[in-house]
């Protein structure tokens, strides 16, 4: 018997739900009963599953006509339980590969495995530790209302700011006491939490690890956030802009880089001081993040966090502990020096994010790029650095080549032709400010 029959046998699993993430970072799958569960002959779903659109719609021909299957293969390492179903249920992320047991490419999960190679490659290590923003707010069964904060135990709502209360986070405290309950019981790495700048914003963070691992945890966290908060007649929503007086949402991810054979940081040198590698990946990260900007603001909606003033960057310039500017250095010692990207809304999929971080890291210190002067004033007086809207992000990423050869081509190419088709989408919708000021006035 295998670990994870054994696993599913212990526990008394009566279902499994075996999921993958797709390109929006939803999970995608099937639920079978137990007895139904195979480890080695895997489980079939169309490629196609993978590049849907949010609202469920399918880009043209980025997948071949015929719509192929694809084998899905469990990954042991990611078997949890479900801790809010009634019966005892696991869940399990699974791989995407073909029938000639090649990946899938287009998987999400496995274009941060490639980017993951290289840095295996070299002897190295990536550590990060994501920043989860988000907003809890009173169910919204009407999409033309505007989101509304719910009623904590006081009875009432909250109207102004209350960042870092403590009160305002225990009006909530029965949701967060599940909340915690629900990541302990899946083994998901998180740390402290705190009361953001908005309106029922919270923060949680997770402590720092391995790549992939962190991104199975985000990916789980954020529908365990969802589902915890709908038990208390409430939304979780990991929108980057919910609305529109408040800040926007951010997925911060702090990186560094590990030797593996002596486990020193090869962000600094032996005397402490900040090492090549180091400013290599910052440069990296300034020549790249510009036009990959669609995979941190995946939305029409993510560049409406992207202004000026709101604690969210629009720009590439970099400073030490500077929160104004989108590469941030926090003050740490030499062996936990890391780089902080704070460019990603919390909407976007966090394999991806993760990915495309890793990977303009990567091509600054293979190509040697040398950044800009660390910034000590307000980077909100320089330019914008990157594309205002998904319209215009989408052709940027489509002419960068050299994060095409690190993603995978075809991957880049699928993303982009999903991000047109949602950006499409989205354009013929008439909204209410345009019947508002519109209707009888032009």
């Amino acid at each position: 018997m295998t670990v994870l029959s054994e696993w599913l046998r212990e526990n008394r699993i009566t279902e499994v739900e075996c999921v993958i993430p797709d390109f929006t970072g939803i999970a995608r799958g099937k639920i079978v009963p137990r007895e139904k569960f195979s480890e080695d002959e895997g489980m079939r779903l169309p490629e196609v599953v993978l590049v849907q659109t949010v609202t469920g719609e399918y880009a043209q021909n980025i997948t071949p006509a015929t719509d192929p299957d694809m084998v899905l293969i469990p990954d042991p390492n990611t078997i949890r339980l479900v801790p809010w179903a009634k019966d005892p249920v696991a869940q399990v992320i699974h791989d995407c590969y073909k029938f000639d047991g090649t990946p899938v490419d287009l998987s999400p999960r496995y274009v941060l495995r490639r980017v993951l190679k290289l840095y295996e490659e070299r002897g190295w290590e990536p550590i990060i530790a994501p920043e989860m923003e988000f907003y809890i707010v009173d169910v919204n069964r009407d999409p033309d209302v505007p989101l509304q904060p719910p009623i904590g135990r006081t009875g009432r709502p909250e109207t102004g700011r209350a960042a870092y209360s403590i009160d305002a986070v225990n009006e909530f405290d029965p949701l967060f006491e599940d909340i915690y309950d629900y990541c302990e019981a899946q083994n998901l790495a998180i740390d402290t939490l705190i009361h953001e700048v908005g309106a029922c914003q919270m923060e949680i963070n997770f402590l720092h690890g391995n790549p992939l691992e962190l991104a199975d945890q985000v990916f789980l966290f954020k529908r365990t956030v969802r589902e915890a908060a709908i038990r208390h007649n409430m939304y979780a929503t990991f929108m980057a802009k919910p609305m529109e007086n408040e800040p926007g949402s951010a997925m911060h991810l702090h990186m560094s880089v590990v030797d593996k054979q002596t486990g020193q940081n090869v962000f600094s040198n032996a005397d402490g001081s900040p090492s090549e590698v180091f400013l290599h990946a910052i440069g990296g990260m300034q020549k790249y993040f510009p036009e990959v900007i669609a995979f941190f603001a995946p939305f029409v909606n993510s560049y409406r966090r992207l202004v000026r003033y709101t604690a969210a960057p629009i720009n590439v310039q970099w400073g030490y502990d500077n929160r104004t500017c989108g590469i941030r250095v926090p003050h740490s010692s030499p062996a936990a020096r890391r780089i902080e990207n704070r460019l990603p809304g919390v909407d976007c999929n966090p394999y991806l994010a993760i990915a495309v971080t890793l990977a303009a890291a990567w091509l600054g210190i293979m190509e040697k790029q040398q950044p800009s002067a660390p910034l000590e004033g307000d980077a909100y007086g320089f330019p914008f650095a990157f594309p205002r809207g998904l319209d215009d992000a989408i052709p940027v990423l489509r002419g960068c080549k050299p994060m095409a050869d690190v993603l995978g081509e075809r991957f880049v190419n699928a993303f982009c032709a999903v991000k047109e088709e949602e950006y499409i989408e989205y354009a013929r919708v008439i909204s209410p400010w345009e019947r508002r000021h519109l209707l009888l006035h032009v």
